[in-house]
């Protein structure tokens, strides 16, 4: 049986900032921790040389990052602009809310999971809310089923964002 490939959703932004990433990697990073290591191997002894394991650590980590954002980038699926609704919510719109329960507006950008950063309010499609958001519409009513409980959120506006 043949293994579907999960598509990473990406907004234009989160294309473009994970590319750029790659680049950085790819182009300055590996150069300049290769240089590191040639010169921690002028320095001797390699059983004993910290700056070696440092920057042997250091190439182990950038090779590990260039590999997972090749494999990103490599199953991504962009949402583009004129894919993006604002009369239902979708990948690459940014949700107002109402928490009706505590009467607090909260906002939110739908992202794909490769983008989801809840300290910048970008949730992911397939998190609990933002399944429960996917498709509603302005003035909905949505039940979202979390482990305190349900919680019902009111659609107050949707729009694009950059």
């Amino acid at each position: 049986m043949a293994e579907t490939v999960r598509k990473n959703m990406l907004t234009r932004a989160g294309l473009d900032r994970y590319e750029k990433e790659l680049e950085e990697l790819v182009n300055v990073k590996r150069k300049e921790v290769a240089e590191k290591i040639k010169i921690a191997r002028e320095l001797g002894d390699l059983s004993e040389n910290a700056e070696y394991d440092a920057a042997k650590d250091e190439q182990r980590e950038i090779e590990a990052r260039i590999a997972e954002l090749t494999q990103l980038l490599k199953n991504a699926e962009v949402v583009s602009d004129d894919e993006i609704s604002i009369d239902k919510v979708s990948v690459g719109c940014s949700v107002k809310l109402l928490d009706v329960e505590f009467d607090e507006v909260v906002e939110y950008r739908i992202v794909g999971s490769a983008e989801a950063n809840s300290l910048e309010n970008k949730i992911s499609n397939e998190c609990p809310v933002g399944a429960a958001l996917m498709g509603r519409k302005i003035n909905d009513l949505v039940d979202v089923p979390t482990m305190a409980g349900t919680v019902q959120y009111k659609i107050l506006g949707i729009q694009r964002f950059e």
